[in-house]
């Protein structure tokens, strides 16, 4: 009710407890005058204005009524006042009736606008515009509800059951934790509800979360979603792969020039669990009573042409990776278990390696060469260990090239490497199961690193020889601490670690350089082609020389080089 007039503006009496305010004229709508000289009551309910709020809930006109007056009003296709409207849809302008209906046409209805006090009917197509939309924006109300309740008591969830938005949202914040904040702006809504959930909108919140939902492995490091290895090989690779496999034992270009070893007695030593077989290795007792040491390789660039798609591919991840719950390959499985690995029992492509050394354990003579090998035995470590250490007549092999392999240990420890030989632990996860798993510094494991690192060395000294751009491996020389400081730290890790401190990093580059820690001029890796790629490289180079083609130049070794550092970094 209108108590008063104060210029421009007017005091009210706002409702059944008559709530006094005062507002601007112009946002009164005048429904019903004062009749007579009544003075104004204070508040509703009192006279003149005598009706109850149960008395306006009654008056308002029923469903029926609103869709006759909207007929009547839109075939006029004229306007009218609260109170001809109040004849039309309550068939009286009592005050009640008029408060009753302008309270209905300012509720969230379809049928009329009210302007400036006039009643227009809407037309029909404009009313059902705008009940489509009040459907959809109900489904979003709905939606948004869900997705609330979601964050605030989150459960695991099938993706496929949510709407568009929100499948997009948890793709979001999916790769907001595999690639970091920087890598994509959040949606705005999105960013609001989490905050109304009081959810934190950074990499280890949302990552925790994702778990709670299902949607994310809590075993999976974080670093590789949205890289290669997250989303696994396409039908297209896969396809391919698998026609490598049934062309591999076909006759293919080069073979009829690889040296047949088939009939020498090499072995390969691998963990229990390890499926891609990369190298073997073998003792050749020669007729003027000296030993050769062989090092097989397996040869993955056989069946992989250069460019091709599952060779891209290779190149865009850069190597395997071999998480707690398993390997995620550089290759297909069907490739790297399958016709890359030197598979005992059956005639396997390969690169083989062989080295005389002095007596001292420096290299005399080498050759590298491709060539076709069969392992004998597939042993374990633990096997490999009992063969050095009972070393039996009919298998002394094993034991003799622990022994040539030592010889070289030495010679690399005389030329300052060093040698840090700690249990290692890995962290395992199968079938849900954590566990720790410790492997001992064994001869076997000792032996088949250092004829590794002799392959390396080997694989280098052949690029230095005939000037090639491979990716050599480097390392700057440190200074060490004193013998005094370190016979004051425990020995083992406590020692070995004052030591790592002073290491410098790693360096990769076109050109051999001296590698500190393993005490050679010059080093290249080029012994696990199945998972690192860099290998591969170094294999394709070396074939180039020797089939008398052009290799790599400078140049694109070094482009191919900084391309295998940043996924490193990305990793």
């Amino acid at each position: 009710m209108v108590l008063a007039v104060q210029g421009s503006k007017r005091r009210l009496s706002v409702g059944y407890r008559g709530k006094e305010q005062v507002v601007p004229a112009r946002t009164i709508d005048l429904i019903h005058p004062l009749p007579g000289d009544v003075d104004p009551s204070a508040r509703l309910g009192a006279f003149p204005w005598t009706f109850s709020q149960q008395d306006l809930d009654q008056s308002s006109p029923s469903c029926r009524d609103w869709g006759e007056a909207w007929v009547l009003i839109l075939e006029s296709g004229e306007t009218v006042d609260l109170a001809g409207f109040a004849e039309l849809a309550c068939g009286i302008d009592a005050a009640v009736n008029k408060a009753a209906c302008w309270l209905a046409l300012h509720a969230d209805q379809d049928f009329f606008r009210w302007k400036q006090g006039a009643v227009q009917a809407r037309p029909a197509s404009e009313i059902r515009s705008r009940r489509a939309e009040r459907r959809v924006q109900a489904k979003a109300e709905r939606r948004s509800k869900q997705w609330l309740q979601l964050l605030k008591a989150p459960q695991p969830l099938v993706l496929d059951t949510l709407d568009c938005v929100h499948q997009q949202w948890i793709k979001s914040l999916q790769q907001l934790v595999g690639e970091g904040a920087e890598a994509i702006q959040l949606d705005a809504q999105l960013l609001q509800s989490l905050q109304t959930a009081r959810i934190e909108a950074n990499p280890r919140e949302l990552r925790h979360l994702l778990i709670q939902l299902g949607q994310w492995d809590e075993h999976q490091l974080a670093s590789i979603a949205g890289t290669p290895w997250s989303d696994g090989f396409s039908e297209l690779l896969l396809l391919e792969a698998r026609q490598l496999v049934e062309n591999s034992d076909a006759q293919l270009p080069g073979d009829e020039n690889r040296l047949d070893l088939t009939a020498q007695a090499c072995v390969t030593i691998d963990d229990v669990e390890t499926r891609d077989i990369d190298d073997a290795i073998a003792l050749e007792r020669r007729r003027d009573g000296s030993e050769r040491l062989w090092i097989h390789i397996a040869d993955p660039g056989r069946l992989i042409p250069e460019g091709s798609p599952l060779d891209l591919e290779a190149r865009r991840r850069g190597s395997s990776l071999y998480l707690s719950r398993g390997n995620l390959p550089m290759f297909p499985a069907e490739l790297s278990t399958g016709p890359f690995s030197l598979r005992t029992g059956r005639r396997n492509a390969a690169w083989s390696t062989w080295v005389d050394l002095d007596q001292n354990g420096e290299i005399s003579d080498f050759g590298i060469l491709r060539s076709w090998v069969t392992p004998r035995y597939r042993l374990t470590y633990d096997d490999a260990d009992e063969l050095i250490d009972f070393a039996p007549p009919e298998e002394a092999d094993l034991a003799d090239l622990h022994k040539l392999l030592e010889r070289r240990r030495r010679w690399r420890t005389n030329q300052g490497a060093l040698q840090m030989d700690l249990p290692e632990g890995r962290i395992r996860c199968r079938d849900g199961e954590l566990s720790v798993q410790v492997t001992e510094p064994g001869a076997s494991r000792t032996m088949v690193a250092e004829a590794m690192i002799l392959a390396g060395a080997v694989a280098a000294r052949f690029g230095s020889t005939h000037n090639l751009a491979l990716p050599y491996r480097s390392q700057l020389p440190a200074e060490l601490p004193s013998a005094t400081e370190l016979e004051r730290l425990p020995d083992g890790a406590v020692r070995f670690a004052a030591i790592k401190r002073c290491l410098s990093r790693g360096l990769m580059g076109t050109q051999p350089s001296a590698h500190f820690s393993l005490g050679l001029n010059a080093y290249a890796q080029a012994t696990s082609p199945i998972r690192r790629y860099g290998d591969l490289v170094v294999q394709r180079q070396i074939a180039a020389v020797i089939n008398a083609e052009s290799p790599l130049s400078e140049e694109l070794m070094q482009d191919l080089i900084n391309t295998l550092i940043q996924l490193c970094v990305k990793v």
